[in-house]
């Protein structure tokens, strides 16, 4: 039952205090949530206007009215469910892998469309800083379009990853090479910078290579790119050659 107080806790998953106090986030849409049962996530409760097409356990599923979904959605234009979910417990691959890594990323957009990136090419983990958005915001989540159930994710101290790491450290930089002539290894780190920032000095300075996307405009007034757009770019001109 959609309890009075059970639309108050999920109202409060908004918040990251709240999704790690009860180790629950929100997933919303039938599409993605058919793909949870088959990741590494578990679904606590369904709460649906419409699951015909949930192949999920129906004791899982309470049937709400559209007026309640409205009060648990955090979209404009509530769809047509919503999976409560746990958190789930990090764990770091350890292969070598060709990975991502972020150094600040705070645009919950930004990050849901690099997690869909990695999943579109390939690039099963993505590593980042402490202080990038959470990976369980709602509009990750939604921007991730479920990219999310397959791209591992983990929150590291990225000056001590970095002195792990025997792959390369290729960090964007609008005075690096050309990645149109960069010869990129079979395994490297790829850094993608703050919005507004870039990447931070110390962690610049454990770079084992620095690139650019070049400019071919002649106008200057676009001073640099969105950080996903520069991903997207990046790692096409990475894959094309593969």
């Amino acid at each position: 039952m959609l309890t009075a107080h059970k639309i108050k806790i999920l109202q409060s998953l908004d918040q990251k205090k709240f999704r790690q106090k009860y180790n629950l986030f929100l997933v919303e849409g039938n599409k993605t949530i058919k793909e949870i049962p088959s990741s590494g996530y578990r679904i606590k409760e369904i709460f649906s206007v419409n699951s015909d097409s949930l192949s999920v356990e129906s004791s899982l599923i309470t049937k709400i009215s559209p007026s309640e979904l409205k009060k648990i959605s955090f979209l404009q234009h509530p769809k047509d469910s919503v999976a409560v979910c746990e958190l789930k417990e990090e764990r770091i691959v350890e292969n070598n892998l060709t990975q991502l890594v972020l150094d600040g990323i705070q645009d919950p957009g930004n990050l849901g469309t690099i997690i869909r990136l990695a999943d579109w090419f390939g690039i099963p983990q993505i590593i980042c800083s402490e202080d990038t958005v959470d990976l369980y915001n709602p509009k990750v989540i939604q921007a991730s379009m479920g990219s999310f159930l397959r791209v591992n994710l983990v929150y590291q101290n990225l000056e001590n990853f970095m002195h792990e790491s025997d792959a390369a450290i290729i960090g964007t930089d609008m005075d690096g090479v050309s990645f149109y002539d960069y010869p990129f290894p079979t395994q490297f780190n790829l850094v993608l910078g703050n919005e507004g920032n870039g990447i931070r000095p110390e962690i610049e300075k454990l770079l084992t290579d620095k690139i650019t996307i070049p400019r071919f405009g002649k106008s200057q007034a676009t001073e640099s790119l969105n950080v996903s757009m520069a991903a997207g770019i990046i790692l096409g001109q990475i894959f094309s050659k593969k």
